[in-house]
């Protein structure tokens, strides 16, 4: 028999005692897979000069604001995340990858013209982007008797500007506010500004005389590549549908013979890309994810917020917010019904969320790779969560539902965390000789830790009919490679209970 002990080395001779830990590791229980959220949008153009490119985990709204300017994409994805009110996403780590705006980019300006005087005392307010308030600091101002219109405007102007985390500068021109988004750049065209005149006009008026709409791209290559080995999960896509070939093409998919990018077999470290909309038509959703590049991807999950007038990069966010944490501590579970933390309502019309509204569409939504909410008691409620991923003919689709992925992903990294605990570099012996040194492993004795994998797994609800899994289970040291050992297993996801169906019938 070999030694059991080399606290004291076999070549020591003169008296002694010794004694030495190591870690064991004597559970086949698994962490669920950890999230990590990472953020891809822009800074102000004011904290452009010096702008890392490197990502930055920030763990409050108020860090990123400093780093990335109050009222930026970021700023404002990250004020959703982790609220001042709220333990938002608590301990998942939240990531930044910013990205430079280019030089040729543009900012959004809306000009808004006063008329007058105001003829009584009146509290009005001004609404950007659904917002009336940002972080308890409010857009409203008094106007007394007799303010001429560039009086307003000044006083509009300075309530504006006093909401440290307002998206826009405002500037007084005369009888003009001229509201500049604080960041350019295509993103910035989403600005909507409403007045709010609490029905009491008071002798005054306001009306959009101009509008310079932002422009300009990004470049993400240099933010992707960060990614590197680290299995990001959750990704805010601040840029829409713009680049949604961007991400599926660093991502890749599955496949049975040739999986791509992150899913390939030597990295297997994929995520999902959260996008938001404000669309409420179905066919101009649809023309985004039924488009023939988007079917048989995996990467993209729209994030409806029908007629919204917030940004659509909070809706990606709202979002997150929700899924992340189900997905780091209970990722059996689903966002069935969830709602939308902190989401804008249409301001005209605030029940009416257009076509998403009845059941019919959401149904012919989500089988064209669209993510489906209703409107109940003041918030958006999630009722589908999914990729782009609907091949025609394939029941039930295998990479549609975002917690199926979860579910997946948990499971690849429970098992290859056991893999490289009780398998990984181990001298490979086979089934039928005698050995007793440490640090070998039999065929049969790593069938007998997935055996208690497999119960795990459907312990955690994450997988049905284990014994299915345990006669799947073939393992063998290669035969032409002494240094190659195989493992091959199937598993049935658990479902949930989206639809129920119940037949009754009476009589008397």
């Amino acid at each position: 028999m070999g030694t059991i002990s080399t606290a004291v080395g076999l070549e020591r001779r003169s008296r002694v005692s010794g004694y030495k830990i190591k870690k064991g590791f004597f559970s086949n229980k698994t962490d669920n897979l950890p999230q990590i959220i990472a953020i891809f949008a822009e800074a102000n153009t004011a904290n452009q000069a010096g702008l890392t490119t490197d990502k930055v985990e920030v763990t409050s709204a108020k860090e990123a604001g400093e780093k990335f300017g109050f009222g930026s994409p970021i700023h404002k994805i990250v004020r959703i995340l982790r609220p001042i009110s709220g333990d938002g996403v608590g301990g998942i780590p939240t990531v930044v990858y910013p990205q430079l705006t280019k030089v040729a980019s543009t900012a959004t300006v809306k000009t808004w013209t006063v008329t007058g005087p105001a003829t009584s005392n009146v509290t009005h307010n001004v609404i950007i982007n659904g917002r009336s308030t940002v972080d308890f600091q409010n857009y409203s101002y008094s106007v007394v008797i007799g303010d001429t219109p560039a009086v307003v405007a000044q006083k509009i102007a300075d309530a504006v500007n006093s909401v440290l985390s307002s998206p826009v500068i405002a500037t007084v021109a005369g009888d003009d506010v001229v509201f500049t988004t604080k960041w350019k750049g295509l993103t910035s065209a989403q600005l909507n500004i409403v007045f709010d005149l609490n029905d009491l006009p008071g002798g005054l008026g306001y009306s959009q005389t101009a509008t310079v709409s932002g422009a300009g791209d990004v470049d993400l290559s240099t933010s992707l590549a960060l990614i590197s080995d680290t299995w990001v999960t959750c990704v805010i896509n601040s840029y829409g549908a713009s680049v949604l070939d961007t991400f599926e093409g660093v991502n890749g998919k599955p496949n049975d013979e040739s999986p791509t990018g992150r899913y390939s077999g030597l990295i297997f470290k994929p995520f999902m890309a959260f996008f938001g909309s404000n669309l409420s038509d179905r066919t101009a959703l649809t023309n985004i994810t039924d488009a023939n590049a988007r079917v048989e991807q995996v990467t993209n999950v729209l994030c409806p917020a029908p007629r919204s007038n917030g940004w659509e990069f909070e809706a990606a966010a709202n979002v997150v917010s929700v899924f992340a944490p189900i997905a780091q501590n209970s990722p059996h579970l689903s966002v069935n019904n969830k709602e939308y933390p902190d989401m804008p309502l249409p301001v005209s019309n605030p029940n009416f969320i257009g076509d998403m509204g009845e059941y019919n569409n959401r149904d012919l939504l989500v089988k064209k790779g669209c993510s489906t909410v209703v409107l109940e008691n003041g918030s958006y409620k999630i009722q589908d969560l999914v990729t782009t991923y609907h091949p025609e003919g394939e029941t039930p689709l295998q990479y549609a539902y975002c917690r199926n992925l979860t579910v997946d992903w948990n499971i690849s990294d429970a098992y290859r965390t056991l893999e490289a605990i009780r398998l990984k570099d181990k001298v490979l012996v086979r089934d039928e000789q005698i050995t007793d040194v440490s640090g070998a492993i039999k065929g049969v004795e790593w069938k007998a830790v997935l055996f208690d994998f497999f119960e795990d797994l459907a312990k955690l609800a994450l997988i049905n009919d284990p014994d299915f899994s345990k006669e799947s289970l073939e393992v063998q040291i290669s035969e032409t490679n002494p240094n190659r050992f195989e493992t091959f297993f199937r598993y049935k996801r658990t479902g949930i209970a989206r639809i129920e169906s119940t037949d009754v019938e009476a009589g008397f």
